[in-house]
């Protein structure tokens, strides 16, 4: 019996081991190739490929999945597209991307409680609204409004999941939506933040969206604990907090070429 378990105990850390190296390597691999050939295609064939399991089911399911696997892939795109967007040479940045790819994976990814969840949103936020605001400069708004529903939807479904189910369906579309409504009033005024040379870039949207999904998770999880009720003392905070931040982003830092260093 104690054979047994050392035995299961050894596959599980070898097992371990082995889905690190690997999601390192695709970490590595995805941006590294993505700088290297000057092209994103290759990146993001490796980050679809990453994601077999969701199709390796009966495809009744698949839909399920990919809600469910919408915030690791946004995430994933976001790391490929940004480090394409950052040029075909080899930038800090590109080193930025790596390793926090790789935390993403390795560390964030597999944590399974809600504050996890809302950290892991947060995240998808952040980088899925970065990316799609620096192409929204080369394409057409209504890539960006698209792009920000489903961020938008994602991130909600991946935190309201954990309660019910119905609910947190209705609840995402409508966030969805807000977001999309968002991405459209600022097209025509997207701000970008950039850092000296490292090649790092910020989106005004993605910080404003980013502060917004705080503030809208901290109000949903007020009223899921008190029965549907909203408890204004307890999120008086993270309300003005989240208010003052934005209006010190919009009126402050609001210039087409304002430069962080």
């Amino acid at each position: 019996m104690a054979d047994y378990i050392f035995i299961r105990k050894s596959r599980n850390a070898l097992s371990s081991l082995i889905h690190t190296i690997l999601n390192l390597l695709l970490a590595v691999v995805s941006i590294g190739a993505t700088v290297i050939t000057g092209n994103f295609i290759i990146g993001l064939v490796l980050i679809v490929v990453s994601k077999w399991r969701v199709f390796a089911v009966n495809h009744r399911y698949w839909w399920v999945n990919i809600r469910s696997s919408l915030v690791d892939f946004i995430v994933g795109v976001g790391f490929v597209l940004l480090a394409y967007a950052a040029g075909s040479s080899f930038l800090p940045v590109h080193f930025v991307l790596m390793a926090l790819y790789a935390i993403w994976l390795i560390v964030i990814k597999p944590r399974s409680s809600l504050n996890a969840a809302i950290v892991q949103a947060l995240i998808a936020v952040f980088v899925g609204s970065t990316a799609a605001a620096i192409f929204a400069a080369i394409s057409d708004s209504l890539v960006l409004v698209i792009s920000e529903f489903i961020i938008g939807y994602a991130a909600s479904h991946h935190v309201l999941v954990q309660g019910d189910e119905h609910e947190s369906s209705f609840l995402s579309i409508i966030c969805g939506l807000f977001f999309a409504e968002i991405a459209w009033l600022s097209h025509a005024w997207l701000i970008l933040y950039n850092f000296a040379s490292t090649g790092i870039c910020v989106s005004q949207l993605s910080l404003i969206l980013t502060i917004l999904s705080f503030l809208y998770f901290k109000l949903y999880n007020n009223m899921a604990k008190n029965s549907g009720k909203l408890q204004i003392r307890e999120v008086a905070l993270p309300i003005i907090f989240s208010l003052v931040v934005v209006a010190v982003l919009i009126i402050t830092f609001s210039q087409p070429r304002f430069n962080i260093h």
